[in-house]
C-alpha cells in the first residue's frame, strides 16, 4: 500500500483551471450599466446609474429593496456600499430593466406595461412583483413569452 501511495504521489497531474468565482459569475449575468467588479464595492453612485433609468420614487425603491427611506437617504448622503442582499436585488432589477428594454424597445414602454398590472398564465403581474425573487422571475418569464409571441 505504501508503494502505491508513492506511485500516485510522484505522478504529475495537470491542474484543472478553476471555474469563475461566484462573484464573477453573478457579474456576468447582469448587463446594462458598468458595474463594480465585486458586489461588495457597490455604492450608492452605482445604484444611481440604475435608478436613473426609471421613474421610481424613493418610496418605491425602498419598498422594492426592503429598506426604509431613511436608510436609502443615508446611503445617498455617505455614498456607502450596500449590503449583499440589497446589491443583489438592485442588480436583479437592472437585469429586468435591461430585458424589458430589449422586449419593448424602451424603459418607458416596459415600465408602463408593468404598471398596468399585465396578465400572465399564472395570474396578474404588478409593479410590486419587483419586491420578490419570485416576482422578478415571473416578470422575466413573461418577457420571454412576449418575445416569442405568447401573450397570455
Amino acid at each position: 500500500m505504501c508503494d502505491k501511495w508513492h506511485t500516485l504521489k510522484d505522478k504529475n497531474y495537470k491542474k484543472i483551471k478553476s471555474p469563475q468565482s461566484n462573484a464573477e459569475d453573478l457579474q456576468s449575468g447582469y448587463s446594462g450599466t458598468s458595474l463594480p467588479k465585486l458586489t461588495k464595492d457597490f455604492t450608492y453612485n452605482n445604484f444611481k446609474k440604475i435608478a436613473a433609468k426609471t421613474d421610481f420614487t424613493q418610496k418605491e425603491w425602498s419598498d422594492i429593496l426592503h429598506i426604509s427611506e431613511r436608510t436609502l437617504q443615508r446611503y445617498s448622503k455617505d455614498n456607502t456600499t450596500f449590503n449583499f442582499s440589497v446589491t443583489d436585488r438592485i442588480l436583479q432589477i437592472d437585469k429586468v430593466l435591461h430585458r424589458g428594454e430589449e422586449v419593448f424597445g424602451s424603459h418607458e414602454k416596459f415600465l408602463q406595461w408593468l404598471r398596468n398590472d399585465p396578465y400572465m398564465l399564472e395570474g396578474r403581474l404588478s409593479f410590486n412583483a419587483l419586491a420578490s425573487f419570485e416576482g422578478i422571475n415571473n416578470i422575466l418569464t413573461q418577457l420571454g413569452r412576449i418575445e416569442h409571441g405568447i401573450f397570455a
